[in-house]
């Protein structure tokens, strides 16, 4: 099967991900998106880049691949991530990271050039206090930062 990348807009790209990613929801905003399609134009696979969800790395110059989501399609992922370090650069950003959970194995990242930068532990949830939050499925989770390189 030939993949090759296409345009796709925020809405199409959210309801991808609301059909196919198997723990998350689609984020609520985006700088960008990408898509990659077969040789008959049957949408394989999309990527929304945001800013980064960790306000220390909201610097400007930072972005986050904050969901990947394909069909199964072979090679779709590492080829969602290639080229959303290529846009990235491209629009002028210096760093672009993603997350992992612990029971993912993080191939299509390696196989786009992406490295580990660290291991994060799991987290008891992201509210506080100060900053209420509802449970979005990513609590109690260990996760494993990527950088792209």
């Amino acid at each position: 099967m030939t993949l090759h990348l296409v345009p796709i807009r925020f809405r199409d790209a959210s309801n991808f991900v609301a059909m196919w990613h198997r723990h998350n929801l689609p984020p609520v905003g985006c700088k960008f998106c990408i898509a990659v399609a077969d040789e008959d134009g049957v949408l394989r696979g999309v990527a929304i880049v945001g800013r980064p969800v960790a306000r220390m790395f909201d610097n400007g110059q930072t972005l986050e691949v904050n969901r990947t989501a394909t069909d199964g399609t072979p090679n779709a992922n590492s080829m969602l991530y290639a080229a959303a370090w290529r846009a990235a650069k491209a629009l002028g950003y210096t760093r672009l990271v993603t997350y992992t959970q612990a029971n993912e194995s993080g191939a299509s990242l390696r196989a786009a050039g992406w490295r580990v930068v660290a291991q994060r532990p799991a987290r008891p949830g992201w509210s506080v206090p100060s900053r209420p939050r509802k449970a979005n499925g990513s609590e109690h989770m260990p996760r494993t930062l990527w950088e792209a390189s």
